[in-house]
């Protein structure tokens, strides 16, 4: 039981820090792109920012997803890249089909990882919603300041 705790300890704070360093990465490019953002036509440029973010948010849980099935396939848990992905996919997405089970003696594992991609999506869709809600805001002020 305490290796699989140490083990999903682990990979929760290699998650985390992936999806923090993502987070930094994808700030950036949004203050390197506020200037655009603020100038008109607004609407497209929130069309591309949702699309864009969105992807990105892909990106980071298909990543996340991804350290575990390589943790799991390295650990011997399952026979094949693509059951690893698989089994990881749904635990990370918290949608438990149960077609494929983890032997006992890793079992927690599942649990963990379904609390990490909960954690996850949360986090990231805080984060998009942020992001939209600043440039929304900047536009709507760089438009009352064009108007006075």
């Amino acid at each position: 039981m305490f290796l699989q705790i140490a083990v999903g300890t682990a990979l929760l704070l290699v998650n985390i820090t992936l999806s923090a360093i993502a987070a930094m990465v994808l700030e950036g490019l949004l203050v390197r792109a506020h200037q655009w953002l603020l100038r008109e036509p607004h609407r497209p440029k929130l069309v591309v920012l949702l699309a864009g973010v969105s992807l990105w948010v892909l990106g980071v849980v298909t990543a996340g997803v991804w350290v575990w099935a390589l943790a799991y396939r390295g650990l011997g848990i399952f026979a094949t890249l693509e059951e690893a992905v698989y089994f990881s996919l749904v635990s990370y997405t918290t949608l438990g089909f149960g077609d494929v089970l983890l032997h006992p003696e890793w079992r927690l594992l599942a649990g963990m990882e379904a609390a990490n991609g909960f954690l996850n999506f949360g986090l990231l869709t805080a984060l998009l919603i942020e992001g939209l809600r600043q440039v929304r805001l900047g536009q709507w002020d760089t438009r009352q300041k064009r108007s006075r």
